[in-house]
Parts: C-alpha cells; sequence; structure tokens
C-alpha cells in the first residue's frame, strides 16, 4: 500500500501505519485519520485499543461488514478544547452493496497518560 487510505497525502508507512503499529498519534485529528483508515483496512483490535474503555464496545464485528467499501475521509474541522480534550468533525464516504452514504460526525476525544482516545460522536443530518 502507498498512499494513505485517510487522504492526508503521506504514504500510509509513514502515516497512519505508524500508529496502526503502536505509535502514539500526535493528535486527535492524527488519530481520527488512522481510525478511519483502520476500518478500511478492518482493523478491529486498534480500533477497540483507541476507543476510550469508558464508551468502548465489547467488538464491532467488521467481519460481518465485509461489504462496506470506504471512498474517502474529509476532515472539516478539528478544534483543540484544552490539552486533554478535541474534537473533529468529519465527513466519511462509503459504499455498502454498490450505494453510496456519508457519515458527517463531529467526535470527542480525550488524552490520558500521553495517547488519544476515541470517546464518541455526534452524527450530523445532512
Amino acid at each position: 500500500m502507498s498512499e494513505c487510505p485517510c487522504g492526508s497525502g503521506k504514504s500510509y508507512a509513514v502515516c497512519c501505519g505508524l500508529l496502526h503499529t503502536g505509535a502514539a498519534a500526535p493528535t486527535a485529528e492524527a488519530l481520527m485519520r488512522s481510525r478511519y483508515s483502520a476500518y478500511g483496512l478492518g482493523l478491529e483490535p486498534y480500533l477497540l485499543a483507541t476507543w476510550h474503555p469508558s464508551t468502548r464496545p465489547v467488538a464491532l464485528h467488521l467481519a460481518e461488514e465485509q461489504g462496506t467499501k470506504w471512498l474517502g475521509l474529509a476532515i472539516k474541522r478539528h478544534q483543540v478544547l484544552d490539552a486533554s480534550h478535541a474534537s473533529v468533525e468529519f465527513v466519511a464516504r462509503y459504499r455498502i452493496a454498490g450505494r453510496g452514504h456519508r457519515l458527517h460526525e463531529t467526535s470527542a476525544f480525550v488524552r490520558e497518560d500521553g495517547r488519544w482516545f476515541y470517546v464518541d460522536g455526534e452524527i450530523k443530518e445532512t
């Protein structure tokens, strides 16, 4: 894989690939991008590990969603609220069974012990 699926324009190896193999995300936006890429690559353990324990589901069952194809990510806004809290508004495009969909969400992130975690998100109707 050469270009990173998150749309950063960087190679996967120096972008989300680093985070998927254990590096800490430097910002909430970087974590958001890596989570988007992880959905596309089916990396359920990474998604669960980067989800805050207070809101983390037991499983995501990504294997059951094999028909989902992730098409692109657009970051609308990255807002640092303080040293430990941030939000990221994004639009993710995907296709299921040939039909296109958009997920427009504002996600909340928290930083604990130097690592960012996804907490939850508010889906925007578009």
